[in-house]
């Protein structure tokens, strides 16, 4: 899959380096623009449809945050690319898709392109396409511990959990029930069944999903109407339910 990017990076040395890397190891990346500036960078993305942005975090009057908060609906996944290993947190909560590392490492580029290039891939071949999760759902019971004792939940009532600290919430159809255990620990209870984690914050049931949307990081939306956020890192493996 060819993949339109943009080179966002205030040292012309550091465009130069990466430009160069991308032409001669990963032939599927076609590069529309490059930007010294937030400002050029921005004009840039409204004259380009693209699918991936190589975005320094340090630049003149501003940073890469700053753009993104411009930009809150996006369609293009981001690699971030820097020489301070302190924004990788930020990074991941603007849902990058990759986190490189200056000096730049060829095989790690090589695994960020390849990374987007197959969440695109998988997001242009289901596009109007009839979902069915290639994990049918399962019949099974779950307890959930209680003060008093525990209660117990069919598995396929749950639409999704929510982390909340050490605390999840369980949404159902029509309620919302607070309990004592992390989101982890649902992670791994509701592991043989089809829920796949999405987000830091979201587990969700993947036989609930009826309509998933691109930017940022994309999300999903659930049977409920509820709209939640898909990271980038966890992209991947969601679609492969479809």
């Amino acid at each position: 899959m060819n993949l339109k990017a943009l080179i966002v990076e205030d040292e012309a040395n550091s465009r130069e380096i990466l430009r160069n890397y991308l032409s001669k190891y990963c032939a599927d990346v076609t590069i529309k623009g490059e930007a010294a500036s937030i400002q050029e960078a921005i004009e840039l993305i409204k004259k380009n449809e693209l699918d991936l942005i190589f975005l320094d975090v340090e630049m003149p009057y501003g940073n890469a945050f700053d753009l993104l908060e411009q930009l809150p609906e996006r369609t293009f996944e981001t690699v971030f690319v820097t020489a301070y290993n302190q924004y990788a947190i930020d990074a991941l909560n603007n849902h990058a898709a990759y986190y490189l590392m200056k000096p730049i490492n060829i095989d790690e580029l090589i695994k960020a392109v390849d990374y987007v290039a197959e969440i695109k891939s998988k997001e242009d071949a289901l596009v109007g396409k009839v979902l069915h999760p290639k994990l049918p759902q399962v019949e099974g019971k779950i307890t959930l511990p209680q003060l008093d004792g525990f209660q117990v939940l069919n598995v396929a009532d749950i639409l999704y959990c929510k982390a909340d600290d050490n605390y999840t919430e369980i949404y159902l159809e029509n309620k919302r029930i607070l309990v004592s255990k992390t989101l982890k620990y649902f992670e791994e209870a509701l592991s043989q069944f089809p829920f796949a984690r999405i987000h830091k914050s979201y587990l969700v049931n993947v036989n609930e999903v009826v309509k998933y949307k691109k930017g940022k990081g994309g999300s999903v939306v659930v049977s409920n109407g509820k709209e939640l956020s898909v990271s980038a890192s966890k992209k991947k493996d969601l679609l492969a339910y479809f």
